[in-house]
């Protein structure tokens, strides 16, 4: 039963990553791939419907894992304290930024408001991004499952006392931003019609080759600073599928971009992220937090809750996830099709 909670869990971070990751990505290119105010408009009205509803997703996980591992979640909001408090108020930013921007019809305040969308995305995808690195890396857990980490404190890759940013976390940020850079940049594409169609091509074209060289170098850096990766391909070989469906993705993404197939190209660059994302999981079980020291981490086993609570809890998850799913099938079919920019009208 822990085992299918960490696999539940995995799948509602992915499908938070995959779909909020991508008005994430908008706001990235929001100041650059949009030259006047109507085409901004455009981008936000892509995106308008269903932002605050892919959010969800990062609030039921958080709600699923203090449920089904709540000393994990203990452990990591104790010692993530810092950065988290940083990601809410950037959530809040992004949030205020999209609804405050058309109240009044004034070029200073619409500037304001598009810089602010524009840095709340980027510094929440920079963040999100440290944070995967962090937890893949390992953090300084004692025996008791505590931890504190400083926002850095030196960049020895060698380092039992690593801090929130170190080279390994930095570059998995960097290969998270150009990768929903990308993402986003597919998606306002497939919603948006020329100019602004072509811009957010080239972008994502531009992405796709820094995401390319990033996405090796990460793998590399990856296995070398986490052994448990190496030992858990090992054990259960079965798993290079996933590898080699965010190896899939990437080349999708490129070919399919030259080939001006939006809709692709945004598969394309979801089948990499999930690749990626259960590719990780999958190295890392059956940890769920590991330790700088091996033998203090977080596994499946001791960070679970009773398996009375995890049957209970699963019985009343599938209830959740049934409406969710008929929610967002219902929003998406709804508002699918290009972008119509209206004279009047929020965003």
């Amino acid at each position: 039963m822990p085992t299918l909670w960490f696999i539940l869990v995995a799948f509602m971070l992915s499908v938070y990553v995959l779909l909020d990751g991508f008005d994430l990505g908008a706001g990235v290119i929001h100041l650059f791939a949009a030259k006047t105010n109507q085409e901004r408009r455009a981008i936000l009205q892509a995106i308008g419907p269903v932002w605050d509803g892919n959010e969800v997703w990062l609030i039921a996980a958080g709600g699923t894992l203090f449920f089904s591992f709540p000393v994990l979640y203990a452990s990591s909001f104790g010692g993530f304290y810092l950065p988290l408090i940083i990601v809410l108020w950037l959530l809040i930013l992004r949030g205020v930024a999209i609804e405050l921007r058309s109240h009044i019809q004034n070029p200073l305040w619409t500037s304001f408001w598009d810089a602010a969308f524009f840095l709340g995305s980027t510094l929440l995808v920079i963040f999100y991004g440290a944070a995967l690195g962090n937890v893949v890396r390992g953090v300084p857990l004692d025996k008791q499952g505590h931890f504190f980490e400083g926002l850095w404190t030196n960049f020895d890759p060698f380092s039992l006392s690593p801090g929130i940013l170190d080279w390994y976390t930095i570059l998995i940020a960097l290969l998270a931003l150009v990768t929903l850079t990308a993402h986003g940049a597919n998606f306002i594409a497939v919603k948006t019609e020329d100019p602004l169609n072509a811009r957010c091509r080239r972008i994502s074209r531009q992405a796709w080759l820094a995401t390319v060289v990033l996405a090796v170098g990460a793998t590399v850096a990856t296995f070398f600073v986490q052994p448990q990766m190496r030992i858990g391909y090992d054990s259960r070989p079965w798993g290079v599928i996933f590898p080699i469906i965010a190896l899939g993705g990437l080349i999708g993404m490129g070919y399919y971009n030259s080939r001006q197939r939006d809709r692709a190209a945004f598969l394309a660059s979801s089948a990499f992220i999930l690749g990626m994302l259960i590719s990780t999981a999958f190295g890392l079980y059956p940890d769920v937090l590991p330790a700088v020291t091996p033998a203090n981490s977080l596994t499946v086993t001791n960070a679970s809750t009773s398996q009375y609570g995890l049957v209970v809890g699963l019985a009343w998850w599938s209830f959740g996830m049934v409406l969710a799913i008929i929610y967002f099938v219902f929003i998406y079919r709804l508002f699918r099709g290009k972008v119509q920019v209206m004279d009047r009208g929020g965003y």
